[in-house]
């Protein structure tokens, strides 16, 4: 944007770590911290290997096991035999190059996108790059958290650099208030099912408003975590005093005077009163409630009361024939209320919501109750770190008395390339990020929701309506 009209923070931020405009129009952008995960680390090596180069800044860089592991407890690299060759590459691939690896046997291992925030790889004003689509987590924290490729782990590893086109500014403004009970993941799921899983591309969108800034620093993490969702390339909250708070003493934060200088810059990172955007969108959150996806985009999203939509009151005939097609998949009807659909599988876990705080939400509406008969419920801390918090605070053992099971952290029913796997034509709800099909497994179904709709849907035995998370009714 026009520098005479201020900048905006995504500029800020990118234009302080660009090394070169390119001839081709991208820019050649230095990234600050690189996280790696096991599936798409171990191509990336070897071609390091044939091309005889080394990693430039390997204490840049480091690898933690999430995506294939096994979460049973007492896990290890030979639990799930499929992803043992993978581990076991990353393991020696980081051990090789003087990369600091957090594996299974490791007390800080989890989920890439919940390390990076809690170990404070993830800084404010920062540039960090992972192989995987969901990196814009750490814009929770006010760093531009970017999902490569293959190929591009490999160029970060080998020059510290990415080269990209630079997106364009977008921001949503988020007014009014939240009304009690209602969380980040009901949040997003309604701004995608408002702007659609396109409304985004080309953009790197900062949400911003009175709403975000009562939230907290996890549900802001929840929040940026499904930016690709919405077809951003990222997305960032400017940081504040919270965000502040929460990187104190942080592992790989500043310490001493060096965090104090750090916090004087961090409190500068804003987007400036005058700043131009390419694209705003302005959202009221007073009339938000309790959301769940019906389809197999996040986009198709309802209340917990609504209905599924009718494709034959749409008039663009490639929408109309989607929507068609996803109720099919769904095995739904036109006009159908999901409140009461009964569900096989309720997964509290992921990227998006595996943090204390969603934990905590989920064990608050099981405490003294029991999963629904026929029912499989599983709690998937987001790392070992969280799950040692919970188990100290006892959320263990209301999970467990729940009849929920207690895993060990990692990717685990999010992903499908584990053993936590939902059948063919069962029905998942699930605080993911994505309900696309064969998502959690072949022929599988997924619903979207958060922690507080998934814990009442394990108990109810159905998906619930509203009263339902309130009052803790049941589906007979």
């Amino acid at each position: 944007m026009n520098s005479e009209n201020g900048l905006t923070l995504f500029d800020k931020i990118w234009n302080a770590h660009r090394i070169r405009h390119l001839d081709d129009g991208r820019d050649l952008i230095f990234v600050d911290r690189h996280v790696l995960q096991e599936t798409t680390s171990a191509q990336a090596f070897d071609n390091l290997r044939k091309t005889g180069r080394s990693v430039r800044y390997p204490d840049l860089t480091v690898a933690t096991q999430d995506h294939i592991v096994s979460t049973m407890p007492g896990r290890s690299e030979d639990s799930n035999p499929t992803g043992r060759e993978l581990m076991q590459l990353m393991r020696s691939n980081a051990r090789s190059a003087g990369i600091r690896h957090y594996g299974v046997d490791h007390p800080s291992q989890g989920i890439v996108h919940v390390i990076a925030p809690e170990l404070g790889l993830a800084l404010p004003g920062s540039i960090l790059a992972c192989g995987d689509s969901h990196t814009s987590t750490v814009g929770g924290l006010g760093c531009l958290g970017i999902g490569v490729g293959t190929s591009e782990v490999e160029h970060v590893l080998a020059t510290q650099t990415l080269v990209l086109s630079k997106p364009k500014p977008m921001r949503i403004w988020y007014e009014g208030k939240l009304q009690a009970g209602l969380t980040a993941k009901d949040l997003i799921l309604h701004t995608i099912g408002k702007i659609g899983v396109a409304g985004g591309r080309g953009f790197a969108v900062e949400y911003a408003g009175p709403v975000i800034e009562a939230l907290s620093i996890e549900a802001r993490l929840t929040l940026c975590n499904m930016s690709i969702e919405l077809g951003a390339r990222l997305g960032f909250i400017a940081p504040d005093d919270k965000t502040i708070a929460y990187l104190e003493n942080r592992e790989f934060a500043p310490k001493g005077s060096d965090f104090a200088q750090a916090c004087i810059y961090w409190r500068g990172l804003q987007s400036d009163p005058q700043a131009e955007f390419e694209k705003e969108v302005h959202i009221d959150c007073t009339t938000i409630s309790h959301q769940v996806s019906w389809g197999t985009t996040p986009e198709d999203v309802v209340s917990i009361d609504g209905v599924v939509p009718d494709p034959g009151q749409v008039d663009d005939p490639a929408r109309r024939d989607r929507i068609s097609k996803a109720i099919r998949y769904m095995d739904l009807n036109p006009g159908q209320k999901l409140s009461g659909l009964p569900i096989n599988i309720a997964f509290i876990g992921s990227c998006t919501n595996s943090r204390l705080s969603d934990l905590t939400l989920a064990a608050s509406l099981v405490r003294g109750r029991h999963v629904a008969a026929n029912v499989r419920a599983l709690v998937v801390p987001g790392s070992m770190s969280v799950k040692r918090e919970a188990e100290a605070l006892g959320l263990d053992v209301i999970f467990r008395e729940a009849g929920f099971e207690w895993r060990d952290a990692g990717c685990s029913m999010c992903v499908s390339i584990n053993e936590d796997v939902v059948p063919p034509g069962a029905r998942c709800i699930a605080t993911t990020n994505r309900n696309f099909e064969n998502r959690q497994g072949p022929k599988s179904r997924t619903h979207i929701a958060s922690p507080a709709v998934v814990a009442a849907a394990a108990l109810a035995g159905c998906i619930p309506d509203s009263s339902m998370i309130h009052h803790k009714a049941e589906c007979f």
